[in-house]
Formats: structure tokens, C-alpha cells, sequence
């Protein structure tokens, strides 16, 4: 049976690429449904699973302009035990100074970070442990997560975690649901990875917020 996903959307902030990306990638398992700045109807959250914040363009202190009509409808859902996935900016919004989801973790800049390997903010791919396996991940001043405890599935090249999982809350830093006009310029077209990040996406979300490891999706 599918789960339903509460999918944000509001361009740049979590931008109609990322969320077209992770519609691609959560579609085998997920019926998706969009919700936007304006308030949404009574009882939206009554059949979600999980709600999604992905990645985009500008700051993070836009959370209290685009979110404000439905932070508490959020909120009320996290509270009921609900999931959170947060991508790039969505995962910022983890921290404490926005939804406050987080226990003594803090979410930071990665390229403000030692021994970081980016060390400012462009569309770039950075190198990635996903999982055991080396990657080469779309990233655009994508976060790092410091402090507490949680599992850590996946990290930046000096250390730092790149994915993480901390109860029902699953953070990413790099843009798994990236797609192939992303890397139209030349010094990113190499490193295209052909959708095949789509699927970890998705496992990611299975294994680690569904906790449905027996489902093997790719």
C-alpha cells in the first residue's frame, strides 16, 4: 500500500526543480500531494505519512514569511507521529531557530566548516559516502549536522554527516533528486548520475523512516 507524502513547494525557497526530483523519486512508493504558503484545507495532514521540505534558492530565515499559515498544522503533525524529510534548505528547517525538531543537533553550513571541501556557495558536486559507497552528490550550500545523537548515513569527504536520521526526523544535505538539466554546464556534466540517485533517495525514506528495510526498491 502507498504512503502519502505532504510535498511543500514555494520557488526559489524549495524550488519547483526539487520538488518535481523528489516526485520522480518517491512516486514507486508514495501518492504525493502539494501544499504551498496558503493555508491548507482542514484535516490535509489526516492522511499524511510523511511531510517533505526540499531544497531551493535564498534564506533560510524565509521560513517565517512562506510557513507562517501552516506551522501549526506541521507541527500538530509531527507531534501525532509524523515523518520529516528535509533536503538542502528543507533540512536547515530541522534546526532549532525554524521547526525546532531536533534533539542538541544543530544544522550548519557545511563550507563554513574545517577542513570542508567546498568552500563557498555554487552548484557543484561534492564527494559523498553514501551508504558505504562513494558518490558524487549534487550540492548547493547544503548543511552539516553537529552535536547529539543520530545515525549518520552518509558523509561529506572531510567527515562531517551529509545524511542523518534522528527518530522520525531523515536530513540531507546533497540533492539526491537531482535531475539531467541540473548539470547542463560543461564542468557538470560528467559527473551526471543518470536518475540513479532517485532510488537511494527513495531507500532512504524506506529504510530509515518507514523503517521497511525488507522492501527492496533498487
Amino acid at each position: 500500500m502507498k504512503k502519502t507524502v505532504a510535498l511543500f513547494l514555494h520557488h526559489p525557497t524549495c524550488s519547483a526543480d526539487s520538488v518535481n526530483g523528489v516526485i520522480a523519486a518517491l512516486s514507486p512508493m508514495a501518492r504525493v500531494k502539494l501544499f504551498t504558503k496558503h493555508a491548507v484545507p482542514e484535516g490535509f495532514f489526516d492522511d499524511v505519512d510523511l511531510v517533505v521540505f526540499p531544497g531551493g534558492d535564498g534564506e533560510a530565515t524565509a521560513f517565517r514569511s512562506v510557513l507562517k499559515p501552516n506551522l501549526a498544522q506541521v507541527r500538530a503533525f509531527m507531534q501525532r507521529g509524523g515523518k520529516y524529510l528535509g533536503i538542502c534548505m528543507g533540512a536547515y528547517w530541522a534546526d532549532a531557530y525554524y521547526f525546532n525538531l531536533l534533539k542538541t543537533t544543530r544544522c550548519v553550513q557545511y563550507i563554513k566548516r574545517p577542513k570542508a571541501d567546498i568552500r563557498s556557495s555554487y552548484g557543484t558536486t561534492a564527494p559523498v559516502n553514501w551508504r558505504g559507497q562513494s558518490q558524487r552528490m549534487y550540492f548547493y550550500d547544503g548543511p552539516t549536522f553537529i552535536g547529539g545523537s543520530f545515525d549518520t548515513v552518509a558523509s561529506y569527504a572531510n567527515g562531517d554527516p551529509m545524511a542523518v536520521v534522528q527518530g522520525s526526523v531523515g536530513l540531507v544535505g546533497c540533492h539526491l533528486e537531482s535531475q539531467s538539466h541540473w548539470y547542463s554546464k560543461k564542468y557538470m556534466q560528467a559527473h551526471w548520475h543518470h536518475n540513479s540517485h532517485h532510488p537511494m533517495l527513495l531507500q532512504f525514506v524506506a529504510d530509515y523512516l518507514f523503517q521497511s528495510r525488507q522492501m527492496r526498491l533498487f
